[in-house]
């Protein structure tokens, strides 16, 4: 039996979309909520941590691969892979509760080939 307090570990293979539409059917705006909330995950990055002002290949402005704006279907959504939250679960529980406090869809996402 396990607990409640007992953390399930990270799936780096899970994903989901969170969708740009609320549950009620509307489209959510500002119409850059995605690249928004994006650029504020931009940090979170695999081998994340150099020094300042280090010489380091990826050190130029742009997206983490953990979380991607993208439009799905003519839906504005963002790409969350769950391997977030083993790097920094309260980036990962803001990105979950700013769908939840924004009542956004949220949907599973395939497996990458």
């Amino acid at each position: 039996m396990t607990s409640l307090m007992t953390a399930t570990p990270p799936r780096t293979d899970r994903r989901y979309y969170i969708l740009g539409t609320t549950l009620q059917g509307r489209t959510f705006r500002p119409s850059d909520w995605a690249e928004r909330l994006a650029g504020a995950m931009s940090s979170f990055r695999p081998g994340s941590g150099t020094a300042a002002g280090s010489s380091n290949k990826a050190a130029y402005i742009g997206y983490s691969p953990y979380c991607v704006p993208q439009v799905l279907e003519g839906v504005k959504c963002v790409l969350v892979n769950e391997a977030l939250r083993g790097i920094e679960p309260m980036a990962w529980d803001f990105v979950m509760n700013f769908a939840r406090d924004n009542e956004l869809k949220v949907v599973d996402a395939p497996a990458p080939p």
